[in-house]
């Protein structure tokens, strides 16, 4: 069964995977965006937002022992210490007014020759990016024809008449 497995085994074992997210995770510190598969890219994105988060936790922590303790355990996760450096001294700067949503992933056209895998671009997104706000779903005919016909009708200000002017 496979109950509470919630995470992409990408399909390699487990020391393999995690030696990968922390390759993949300190290649997007250093250079804020990387291309990868569309598998690989959706896999990271939980791994590292976790990261980013304990270096956000790190800062505003008024004891100088508990931004020790989050700096360690992101080097267990990315083993990389000057990524790591690099994350807690400065590009944790990016993200302090934001509340998640640290990376966006976007797909890339073509497919990768050699084995046909989805490819896709992995970058942080700016503080004051907004993004784009979601649809709340698909209207209804209705809505969509009282669109349209509002549209297709004339201004009401050029419709009414012209109120008298007071001299």
């Amino acid at each position: 069964m496979r109950h509470k497995d919630q995470r992409s085994s990408l399909g390699v074992t487990r020391e393999h995977r995690a030696a990968m997210l922390s390759n993949l995770a300190a290649s997007l510190i250093t250079h804020g965006r990387i291309q990868t598969t569309l598998t690989k890219a959706r896999a990271l994105r939980p791994f590292i937002e976790k990261v980013i988060t304990k270096a956000k936790k790190a800062s505003v922590s008024t004891e100088k022992k508990d931004a020790l303790h989050l700096r360690r355990l992101a080097l267990r996760d990315v083993r990389d210490e000057d990524a790591v450096t690099l994350l807690f001294n400065e590009k944790y700067k990016e993200f302090g007014q934001r509340a998640g949503g640290y990376t966006r992933i976007y797909k890339l056209g073509p497919q990768r020759i050699s084995d046909a895998a989805e490819m896709a671009l992995i970058e942080f997104v700016k503080a004051d990016d907004p993004g784009y706000k979601k649809s709340k779903g698909r209207r209804s005919a209705k809505a969509k024809a009282s669109v349209k016909s509002a549209a297709d009708t004339p201004v009401a200000a050029e419709a009414a008449p012209a109120a008298p002017e007071k001299a």
